[in-house]
């Protein structure tokens, strides 16, 4: 186991201009009150960055860079695609939010202080949770790896109930996203253990929000898209199972070694920085 706005710029020549998962009311009614909102930790909106308009806004935020944290971490090739703006331009927006943000190197208190807000969410096991210092955490990636039948998916289905509870119960009164690789989420299994620990099953079910992902593009799209979901849904579990079933089934052999290896390299640096930008758990199965 291991853890790991608002003023236009002139258009460069080769530049254009510049120019949800959401749950039905009666669901979240029914559900528990969990929100949440895409504003910026930092109070600064993106259209406060110079060369972010409206329209580039827009396309932004549809991508997932809802705020300046997120654009600030942002590639040049990255965010150019996402705003379907050049890669110098980008590259002058990524570079004005990290002015604003003043990233950089800073001193470890404040390091310790931005640590503090992380939080845990039990396995549901005392043993387990030892073993993880409290919990798995928040602001980082769990890994499981194991056998075949060894528990690693029973553990997921804990955690997605887990999570819901609240922080003197082991959880953090929010959401779970499942990204089900597999075919092995089972919703009974969530009645069940809801069940044992006198929770609402119905409401259970509708805090947990489950995509299948039929290959590794898929897969990436849907991570993606459920880092977009986090903040405005409250969700702060992201579990997927597995994260390399579809990479090892797509990419055989030598000859492909280098380009899975690359491929799932980046999409793990993405669910980790999405992990820290939304203050969420990520648990990853391997097998």
């Amino acid at each position: 186991m291991s853890r790991k706005k608002a003023a236009d710029v002139e258009n460069d020549d080769d530049e254009m201009d510049y120019e949800e998962f959401e749950g039905t009311e009666e669901e979240e009614e029914e559900g528990a009150d969990f929100s949440g909102d895409d504003a910026s930790v930092s109070g600064i909106e993106v259209t406060d960055l110079p060369g972010v308009g409206p329209a580039i806004g827009k396309r932004l935020a549809e991508s997932g860079y809802k705020n300046v944290e997120a654009i600030a971490v942002a590639s040049p090739g990255e965010l150019a695609a996402a705003g379907s703006i050049g890669e110098t331009t980008a590259t002058k927006i990524i570079k004005a939010a990290r002015e604003m943000l003043d990233i950089g190197f800073e001193t470890a208190d404040i390091l310790l202080e931005r640590r503090r807000t992380a939080g845990r969410i039990s396995t549901g096991s005392k043993a387990l949770d030892e073993l993880f210092g409290g919990g798995i955490e928040t602001q980082s990636i769990t890994e499981m790896y194991g056998s075949f039948r060894s528990g690693k998916t029973q553990v997921a289905h804990q955690l997605a109930v887990m999570v819901q509870r609240p922080p003197e119960d082991g959880g953090l009164g929010a959401r779970a996203i499942y990204v089900d690789t597999e075919g092995t989420f089972r919703p009974e299994r969530l009645v069940d253990m809801a069940e044992a620990y006198g929770m609402d099953p119905a409401k259970v079910l509708k805090n947990v929000v489950w995509a299948r992902a039929y290959n590794s593009d898929h897969q990436i799209l849907l991570c993606d898209q459920a880092m977009e979901m986090a903040t405005e849904h409250n969700a702060k579990l992201l579990v997927v199972d597995s994260v390399t079933s579809h990479f090892r089934a797509e990419y055989t052999g030598r000859g492909t070694l280098a380009a899975r290896q690359q491929k799932l390299n980046k999409h793990l640096h993405h669910l980790q920085r999405g992990a820290e930008i939304n203050n969420m758990a990520l648990y990853i199965k391997i097998r």
